[in-house]
């Protein structure tokens, strides 16, 4: 299933949006729910990504309705000793299995390639081993399994993932 959407840059009003997705069965892969300190913490951090680098946080946004119903975002990091962009994304549970987290990808792959210009770079995802959506939707989005590896998310909180790389090509 195609279905369309927009994904706006982060803002004061998605506190609520970021506590939703703060929901137990949205954080069995991420460590657990948080405290409301971590996700406040997190809500200011996402705030201020973004910059001259590219990257930011985004809401998941419905065009025909206006609603949020989840987040996406990506940013840098320095992986295996080279500079790469991540990425990561989340999905309300009454919005999944119809495609939204592929199309917000998409969206995500689209900035991350115009921030690019002319150096060449690679966009990466991490989920866990055993999160067979999200691997999934690393495969409909073109990325190609490199390795398993180990992970800290959150920092404290060893996890096995995947490393799914896309190659970006850029603009300039």
């Amino acid at each position: 299933m195609t279905v369309g959407v927009r994904i706006e840059p982060w803002g004061q009003e998605d506190l609520a949006l970021l506590r939703r997705t703060n929901a137990p069965e949205m954080m069995t892969h991420l460590g657990g729910p948080e405290t409301e300190e971590q996700v406040q913490a997190r809500h200011r951090r996402y705030l201020l990504q973004g910059g001259e680098s590219g990257g930011g946080m985004f809401r998941i946004v419905l065009p025909t309705t206006g609603e949020p119903v989840g987040t996406i975002g990506y940013w840098e990091r320095i992986w295996r000793g080279e500079t790469v962009y991540e990425t990561g994304w989340s999905v309300l549970p009454e919005y999944q299995g119809r495609g939204i987290a592929v199309a917000a990808g998409r969206e995500v792959i689209g900035l991350a390639t115009a921030a690019t210009g002319s150096v060449p770079r690679s966009l990466h995802a991490y989920p866990k081993v055993d999160n067979p959506s999200s691997n999934a939707i690393c495969r409909r989005l073109g990325f190609t399994l490199v390795e398993e590896c180990d992970f800290e998310y959150p920092a404290g909180n060893p996890i096995r993932c995947n490393d799914w790389r896309l190659e970006l090509t850029g603009s300039g």
